[in-house]
């Protein structure tokens, strides 16, 4: 890249950035109500996202074939929706669904 086009990507990553940070102050000023459609939003996409993530971390998981038919994952599953009905805390659920699963592929299904 030359000069002038590395100074105009890094114009441009911080011009993005500060739109994406200043934007949502801008549209939605402090003393005016949220609009609906924003309140359901950011009542939705939480869940919606978790969501995508079992989705995404599930897809290939061979639950009919293999040697251990996915045990690792559905266990780690069970663990975070445990752990997320008892303390409504999903970084805690998360956290510990990932060290469940870490542990149980190093060391328990080898």
């Amino acid at each position: 890249m030359t000069l002038a086009q590395q100074l105009v990507t890094i114009a441009m990553v911080a011009l993005g950035t500060v739109l994406t940070r200043f934007l949502p102050f801008w549209l939605f000023p402090a003393g005016k109500p949220t609009p609906p459609f924003i309140r359901y939003l950011g009542r939705m996409l939480p869940p919606a996202a978790l969501g995508l993530l079992v989705i995404y971390c599930v897809k290939d998981v061979p639950f009919v074939a293999g040697q251990w038919h996915g045990l690792p994952e559905l266990a780690s599953m069970a663990l975070v929706t445990a752990l997320h009905l008892w303390r409504k805390n999903m970084f805690l659920s998360i956290a510990a669904g990932t060290a469940c699963y870490m542990l149980l592929v190093q060391f328990v299904f080898v």
